[in-house]
């Protein structure tokens, strides 16, 4: 199987080539773009009901997964995330592990595994962030709403501190505190929330714009309906 990430940074976009058949790629729903029609297309659960929920009430994600299986060479498909912004690929080998914020996992190959049972991330609750743990072996794609931007910590940066609404994902030789910038005062007033203090040997990906900073832009000009009594 053969990929090629088109379009990025502004409206990345994943082309996937099927080199024999077999070969399977698993993705969100609604990711699809489009594809081959002898491309065969199954719909589950993502780790069975509990897990699947967990995703979906804990993460904000679609309760199911699409896997898509070549049934002949060369055939074709593309996959795209809904915020737009960058798509980045990983290849995962026995013993790598990556976290991403669920929103941004977008694909990944079969052999790659998303633990939805892990704890470790309890501290991101308070920020509204559920973490997905990717390991295993095999290609796993991530998305950014805006650029995304890599920061390898411990070589040319000792530590660094990102806004929790800008994080996308960091692998596992990092480890992290989520604090208030600030008092109380700083929380409600400046604009700036929760972040995230990062230390340790790793890489961290974050994106350049963040959904919520977009939705209280817009709100002073949404349009109100005003209903007569």
């Amino acid at each position: 199987m053969r990929q090629e990430i088109r379009h990025n940074p502004d409206f990345g976009v994943i082309q996937v080539t099927f080199d024999q058949p077999g070969e399977q790629i698993i993705a969100e729903s609604g990711a699809m773009v489009a594809r081959d029609s002898a491309i065969d297309m199954k719909t589950s659960l993502q780790g069975g009901f509990g897990g699947a929920l967990k995703r979906k009430l804990l993460g904000g994600e679609s309760l199911f997964q699409n896997t898509f299986t070549a049934t002949a060479p060369m055939q074709t498909m593309w996959i795209a995330p809904a915020p737009e912004g960058a798509v980045e690929c990983i290849t995962l080998q026995p013993g790598m592990e990556i976290f991403l914020q669920s929103g941004a996992y977008l694909a990944s190959t079969p052999g790659v595994t998303l633990d939805t049972k892990w704890q470790g991330a309890k501290g991101f609750f308070a920020g509204g962030f559920f973490l997905l743990r990717a390991y295993g072996q095999g290609q796993i794609w991530f998305s950014s709403y805006g650029g995304l931007h890599a920061i390898d910590i411990g070589q040319a940066y000792r530590g660094y501190i990102c806004d929790n609404t800008h994080l996308v994902g960091f692998t596992a030789g990092l480890q992290y505190q989520v604090r208030k910038l600030g008092g109380l005062k700083s929380l409600f007033l400046s604009g700036e929330g929760l972040i995230c203090e990062f230390q340790g040997q790793g890489r961290l990906w974050i994106q350049t714009r963040n959904p919520s900073s977009l939705a209280s832009f817009v709100h002073p000009f949404r349009r109100v309906e005003v209903r007569s009594g």
